[in-house]
């Protein structure tokens, strides 16, 4: 088994989930600094993922909706978008890996982050959203 720590675990307490006609899924989270190196996502199946964004930060994505563990655990890529606000920030793909178990290490932490460029209802239109599950906890 691969040792990686990372010094950043992050908390994404409330995200978004949706999936276009396609079966495509994308996870809307909030923007975090830089760009990510080398990113994938960890899936154990259940209600636990792990988006390691690059070496430093990973963010936790905790209580997966029960009818979006199928879709995400057949996805080989799914589309991260980071939003400030309704914004979105950035788009990119990464592969998913289903493990038996996530691996939390790190200091958990909360952070969110800068550069606008279109809305996050445009990009759920252009995108093709046919399902959007509301996942985690809202305060």
């Amino acid at each position: 088994m691969e040792n990686q720590y990372y010094t950043l675990m992050e908390k994404q307490d409330f995200y978004e989930i949706i999936e276009n006609k396609y079966g495509e899924l994308a996870i809307f989270i909030d923007a975090r600094d830089g760009a990510p190196k080398d990113p994938v996502l960890q899936f154990d199946g259940k209600k636990t993922a792990v988006l390691k964004r690059d070496d430093r930060l990973s963010v936790l994505l905790e209580n997966i909706d029960e009818e979006t563990k199928g879709p995400l655990a057949e996805a080989e890529f799914v589309l991260i978008v980071e939003l400030e606000g309704a914004l979105v920030n950035r788009t990119y793909g990464v592969p998913v890996d289903n493990v038996e178990e996530v691996e939390i290490k790190g200091r958990r932490t909360r952070a969110d982050e800068v550069i606008k460029s279109q809305s996050r209802e445009e990009l759920i239109k252009n995108f093709g959203a046919v399902k959007i599950w509301k996942c985690g906890e809202k305060k």
